[in-house]
């Protein structure tokens, strides 16, 4: 068995009473859910916390210009958008640093940038759009197996980091001078913190593209917030209802009657799981 073969990882499936689950893209595309979805949702919870909702849309847009530079460059496109992306998500964190601009300002820069540059690529090499444009709506169900090795790590990566630094980014998202003050490593924190965001960015274009990866981020987190009562409780329910959303919308959309991508799906199912937290928010006054 090579490291690549994950069919040991697929066989705890069969306890699914589901033909489409039998699949092996199917059972590629369930499993790379359930590594995606709880990294998003609880991602999501410190973009929401830090207030760069905006910025998860300047790394998912900078995926065109990604894709774009690495076919005129002669490499594959799996290769150039994570790294673009992760470029991007670090040029971003320096210059917001490093200068006295807001945030948006600064994301807003950078989502401009690496858009026009995209769109000047595709327009001058036309060849280029067809490849472009499958990452507008994204395909969970093309999803590779090196795909899911490359998802394997990067969720240990971001498994590592949680646990040594969540803490920390919630003192940076409150208060920065009083987390320095506190001995919290500010820079290494938001770099590594960027760096990941844009990884998982990367990944989530492929699963549901461009226009919906902020809902994958954020929907989950604001409902979470809802629900929970402590910090700590917003994290684990946002992993809970990111990935019950992506599961449930993955399943859903293989029945006859909706005939749904399964993109928009995920995030129908996201959103329905918001409407219900709304139930459970405590009243302003109590």
């Amino acid at each position: 068995m090579t490291f690549s073969d994950l069919s040991f990882l697929y066989a705890w499936l069969e306890i699914f009473p589901m033909d489409c689950l039998q699949a092996p893209f199917m059972q590629r595309a369930f499993f790379a859910l359930l590594l995606l979805a709880p990294m998003t949702a609880t991602l999501g919870v410190q973009v929401v916390n830090a207030r760069m909702s905006f910025f998860s849309d300047a790394i998912s847009h900078s995926a065109f210009a990604g894709v774009a530079l690495g076919l005129l460059l002669g490499v594959s496109p799996q290769v150039s958008m994570p790294l673009f992306g992760v470029l991007v998500g670090l040029g971003i964190m320096a210059v917001q640093r490093g200068s006295s601009l807001p945030p948006d300002t600064v994301i807003g820069v950078f989502f401009s940038g690496t858009v026009a540059f995209g769109l000047a690529v595709v327009s001058r090499e036309r060849a280029v759009a067809r490849d472009v444009q499958q990452f507008l709506y994204g395909d969970i169900l093309a999803i590779s197996q090196a795909d899911i090795v490359w998802l394997l790590l990067l969720f240990l990566a971001l498994a590592v980091f949680q646990a040594a630094a969540f803490n920390s980014m919630i003192s940076l998202a409150l208060n920065p001078q009083v987390a320095r003050a506190h001995g919290v490593r500010a820079a290494a924190c938001q770099y590594s913190f960027a760096a990941l965001l844009a990884l998982v960015v990367m990944f989530s274009v492929q699963a549901v593209g461009v226009l919906l990866v902020t809902a994958l981020l954020i929907v989950p987190a604001a409902a979470a917030r809802n629900m929970a009562r402590s910090a700590g409780g917003m994290f684990w329910w946002a992993a809970l209802s990111g990935a019950c959303s992506a599961l449930g919308g993955l399943l859903l959309s293989t029945w006859d009657w909706p005939g749904t991508a399964s993109g928009a799906t995920i995030i129908l199912c996201s959103c329905a799981w918001f409407c219900v937290s709304m139930l459970f928010r405590p009243r302003r006054g109590a």
